[in-house]
């Protein structure tokens, strides 16, 4: 009975052992690979796509190919009907067969043919162009998930050192209150500390599972799956001082390290040339443009080409001794062909087409006027990311000198609390203070990260380009 009890409580060990052993370690890039593949919108966007490809083959095909269609019939006559070879009335039963084949092409119909074309392509590049944008987004909100999971992961590790800490700390004062040489208040109130900070302790931990699982959201990872993040990331322990004077900003054509004035203007010139969404505003400025060509050329006469075959059988097979002629030689006998040139001129449709041409001039000007706002939001997103990323890098030094000093600061106390020149809780709000400055070190540090990947993303630079 032993043995059974100690083998089941050995199960959740293993079991566990053996999923730490296939958890999945996965760096940044790797995370936005994921997303990128299982991203059911991206899958949504790739049908798009498709039906974008089939319409343009459809107006290539509407313009310069001919519709053709072909036709048979057949039916047996039981009462009265016309003679095809007297045409006379006849009430013997008969049966009638027929086949014909037709064709027909538009030869000018108000250039909508073409217009067609030039729609179904703008339309397919901006699909292209939304699948990028989209691709940027899920890079981006990749990119803010995995620095959010590993904050909280090495802040777990700065609380867990406060923890530590505390617990010397308590450990040493009730060595001295047994000496005589601390009160209980000082006891109570170091073990208050400890609470207070395994109490953060805990909130991060959870902090850091509600952001794996929105890191596992945002990838489409199965939740019930484990992941680990790759925490040896160089933005994270190598990422240099950015200069408050000069900051590259990674523009190809850019090699030198340009000032921040010259950094907005040329960021926003060359955001507006290729920035998806500028680039979809123009294309809807494009469409509604041939659109409006499109119906002003409707009121112009159409003119189409049509021509044909068809011919018939028949045969009376209820009337004794009657003899058909055979079914080849009444194909080739009753054939005919025609051939018809179609003119259609436009006179009056209740001011149809005239509706049309005012409601295509308002969707040009619509898409003018989101073309301008477009634009404008633009410059001030590039204005913003700019200003973000300086305030970021003066953010940064600030929190690297204030965790340097706080680190030399701790140095020179704890030689003091050695020596006994400092109590138990001065140095203890001291660490705190070091251990906090560090966690805004690393704050900084990402805040800083995310920041310039945007000004990078606004100067061309595509997020899986990246370097780090």
């Amino acid at each position: 009975m032993k043995r059974i009890i100690l083998f089941i409580l050995l199960i959740p060990v293993s079991v566990a052992s053996l999923k730490a052993q296939d958890t999945v370690v996965m760096d940044l890039k790797a995370c936005i690979r994921h997303a990128l593949g299982h991203s059911t919108q991206m899958k949504i966007r790739e049908a798009d796509n498709r039906d974008a490809q089939i319409d343009r083959r459809n107006a290539i095909l509407a313009a310069f190919t001919p519709s053709i269609s072909g036709s048979t019939y057949a039916y047996a006559n039981f009462g009265r009907s016309i003679d095809p070879e007297t045409n006379t009335y006849s009430t013997v039963t008969s049966f009638h067969n027929g086949y014909s084949i037709s064709a027909g092409i538009m030869l000018f119909n108000g250039f909508q043919a073409v217009n067609n074309i030039k729609i179904t392509k703008t339309a397919q590049q901006m699909g292209l162009t939304q699948t990028q944008q989209l691709e940027d987004q899920l890079c981006l909100a990749t990119i803010e998930a995995y620095c959010n999971v590993l904050y909280y992961n090495e802040l777990e590790k700065v609380l867990a050192e406060q923890v530590s800490t505390a617990e010397a700390s308590l450990r040493l004062v009730e060595k001295q209150e047994q000496m005589g040489q601390k009160s209980h208040i000082d006891v109570v109130q170091l073990q208050a500390d400890l609470s207070k900070c395994r109490y953060r302790l805990t909130t991060c931990h959870n902090s850091l599972n509600n952001a794996l699982i929105t890191l596992k959201d945002v990838m489409f990872w199965p939740v019930d799956e484990p992941m680990k993040i790759d925490d040896s990331v160089p933005f994270l322990t190598g990422l240099s001082t950015p200069d408050s004077t000069t900051i590259s900003v990674g523009l190809s054509h850019c090699g030198s390290r340009i000032t921040p004035t010259e950094d907005v203007s040329m960021l926003v010139n060359h955001a507006k040339q290729w920035l998806p969404k500028v680039v979809l505003a123009k294309g809807a400025i494009t469409n509604a443009r041939i659109a409006l060509k499109t119906a002003r050329w409707q009121v112009a006469p159409s003119l189409s080409l049509n021509g044909g075959w068809s011919s018939s059988y028949f045969t009376y097979p209820g009337q004794q001794g009657y003899r058909s002629v055979p079914f080849p030689e009444q194909i080739r006998n009753n054939g005919g062909e025609y051939v018809q040139l179609s003119l259609s001129i436009p006179i009056y449709s209740h001011l149809a087409i005239f509706s049309n041409i005012e409601k295509r001039k308002n969707e040009l000007k619509r898409a003018s006027a989101l073309y301008e706002q477009v634009v404008q939001e633009v410059e001030a997103e590039v204005q913003r990311a700019v200003a973000d990323r300086d305030a970021a890098a003066e953010a940064l030094q600030e929190a690297m000198l204030r965790a340097s000093l706080q680190g030399e600061s701790l140095e020179l106390n704890r030689k003091r609390f050695e020596q006994g020149a400092i109590s138990a809780v001065e140095y203890r709000t001291i660490s705190d203070d070091y251990l906090t400055a560090v966690a805004e070190q690393l704050n900084a540090r990402l805040q800083y990260f995310i920041k310039s990947y945007v000004v990078r993303y606004y100067a061309g630079e595509r997020f899986m380009e990246t370097k780090n």
